[in-house]
């Protein structure tokens, strides 16, 4: 992509060459359009709402297809295998994109992330699939 088009970028969370779960940031495309900058339409196969209350985390996972998901309320924890940590709060979003490399199984001491709601509040999100 040019470096003078302008994109809108977002945290995702992919599968690096060592199969391990790790940050990067994506960049879609836009184009102005009636005052605003518009990327192209981006295929989705389905939404869910979620709603989880303070303290609900995950075990070690992969998000397996790629699903962008916006916070509406509460904060998410993000947990790599590095040990490092993002937080989400209300408006933010990322796509978690990590998947098992190919011909491997799931090894919950090796894979994935986990997720963590902090604080007093409830989480509730929206996850689209993304195909």
């Amino acid at each position: 992509m040019p470096e003078d088009t302008p994109t809108h970028t977002l945290p995702t969370l992919v599968t690096d060459e060592a199969g391990l779960t790790a940050w990067t940031r994506r960049d879609w495309p836009t184009q102005a359009r009636g005052g605003m900058l518009l990327s192209p339409r981006i295929d989705c196969s389905s939404l869910r709402l979620r709603k989880s209350e303070p303290g609900y985390q995950t075990d070690w996972h992969v998000a397996g297809d790629p699903t962008l998901i916006v916070i509406r309320r509460g904060r998410l924890k993000l947990i790599l295998r590095d040990a490092s940590e993002r937080d989400f709060g209300p408006g933010e979003a990322f796509v978690a994109a990590d998947d098992l490399p190919q011909g491997q199984a799931f090894d919950p001491s090796l894979h994935g992330h986990r997720a963590t709601v902090i604080g007093n509040e409830a989480l509730e999100a929206i996850h689209i699939k993304l195909v």
